[in-house]
């Protein structure tokens, strides 16, 4: 009697769990299905083959968002240049060869601690070190070193915990079979952990196409009548796009404001479908 008793309390007990948890998911999900579909709702109208490939015109309040679309590609590519294989190496070395000393877990500290850094002091960062004193200028250069370490700390963490992640068990094999450190983790664990690699990557990268501080100091014009010619230019980017046409332009039509602001989500969302799709194939090859 008293075991079927303590059978219906547990069932009760998950299914009041569940109930919580689905609500909680359910109030989580709502607010961001809401305000992407407002988006898409307010910025549909504006969206064409024209505003995706034409020059802004009357003022910004007609035209398209082609020099901004591709400044903020231009800005995103060139972080990854930087970032990623520097970012990577940074975790390898800190996963794999470094000791675990005291040192090395300060270092650890002071990358998860840059994280939480607001973007706006990377930008003034960026502005003091690659526009003045490396007189870069306001370019793209200097915009995708800022927004390069900046990204740095999301990649290095999470491409350490995605190579912690890999049974040691893997490590012990190669070796007993002949091979090196590095070819053990070239071979092995870097191809194993690439799941969680490039969920950081992508991670990084996306908060590097949606910032608007970072590259206000550093490379964003206001208005640009032609494309950049060399990393060396300055040029418009999606995000300070959308924040002029917004606060700093009267009379803008809302739907060039919101057509601006779904362009951006799309831009971020393919990030993320072509991430889930290469994510996806590498964790079918996984051995674990």
């Amino acid at each position: 009697m008293n075991a079927s008793k303590s059978v219906v309390s547990r069932r009760r007990s998950q299914k009041i769990a569940y109930t919580i948890l689905t609500l909680i998911a359910i109030v989580t999900v709502t607010p961001i299905i809401l305000v992407v579909g407002y988006i898409v709702w307010q910025g549909f109208p504006a969206f064409s083959w024209e505003f995706i490939t034409g020059f802004p015109s009357d003022g910004m309040r007609a035209g398209g968002i082609l020099p901004a679309l591709l400044g903020t590609l231009y800005l995103t590519l060139g972080t990854a240049i930087f970032a990623v294989p520097l970012g990577i190496s940074a975790a390898i070395y800190l996963s794999e060869y470094a000791p675990d000393t005291r040192w090395t877990r300060t270092i650890r500290i002071a990358i998860i601690n840059l994280a939480g850094i607001p973007s706006v002091v990377y930008g003034l960062f960026g502005l003091g070190l690659f526009v003045l004193f490396l007189n870069f200028g306001t370019s793209i250069l200097a915009g995708s070193l800022t927004l390069a370490i900046m990204t740095l700390p999301i990649i290095i963490s999470t491409t350490e915990e995605a190579l912690r992640a890999v049974p040691h068990s893997f490590r012990i094999v190669s070796v007993s079979v002949g091979g090196t450190k590095w070819q053990t983790i070239r071979r092995i664990v870097l191809p194993q952990a690439l799941p969680g690699i490039i969920t950081g990557v992508i991670l990084g990268l996306e908060r590097a196409a949606g910032e608007t501080a970072p590259i206000l100091f550093t490379v964003a014009a206001f208005f640009l009548p032609r494309l950049p010619d060399s990393p060396f230019d300055a040029t418009m980017a999606l995000p300070y796009h959308l924040f002029v046409i917004s606060t700093q332009v009267p009379g803008m039509p809302i739907k060039i404001q919101f057509g601006t602001a779904l362009v951006l989500l799309i831009f971020v969302l393919s990030m993320n479908i072509t991430a889930t799709i290469i994510r996806s194939r590498a964790r079918a090859k996984r051995e674990w």
